[in-house]
């Protein structure tokens, strides 16, 4: 894949990044906590696929983009560990929320998973930003 298409390709997936925060929040708020959690956990993970899409990494597996997200991006102090702790708290998370029987995730719980994917999407867009040049990453029709 061509520089550009990775750059389209990053663009494209942090907005779908910002638009899972919404939806997350959205369906909290209709009383799906257990929905929210999942939708928390993929604003995230649409946001570390962003990056990876720069790199030209591309997995199906999501636990081969965490690992891949901790080792080129955490260890190497790029972020602070404390997004390493968000990633796998939201993963236990959704898991727990979408797979386990009988499972209800308290509202405050679901929440806090907003606020920490949010707190994730904020970090991580200024180094985002700062790799996709001068147009700050908004994509429009010319560069799609």
């Amino acid at each position: 894949m061509d520089e550009k298409s990775r750059l389209d390709l990053s663009k494209y997936r942090f907005e779908r990044a910002e638009g899972a925060i919404k939806t997350a929040q959205n369906i909290l708020d209709f009383g799906d906590p257990n929905g929210s959690a999942s939708r928390s956990y993929y604003a995230i993970f649409y946001a570390m696929w962003s990056i990876s899409a720069l790199d030209g990494f591309e997995s199906s597996k999501h636990s081969s983009l965490i690992s891949y997200f901790g080792r080129t991006y955490i260890k190497t102090k790029i972020f602070d560990t404390s997004l390493s702790d968000i990633v796998r708290f939201a993963f236990r998370t959704r898991t727990h929320a979408d797979y386990a029987d009988f499972y209800q995730l308290p509202a405050e719980k679901a929440q806090m998973q907003i606020y920490d994917a949010q707190k994730f999407i904020e970090t991580i867009r200024p180094y985002l930003q700062s790799r996709w040049g001068r147009n700050g990453g908004k994509i429009n029709e010319r560069n799609i």
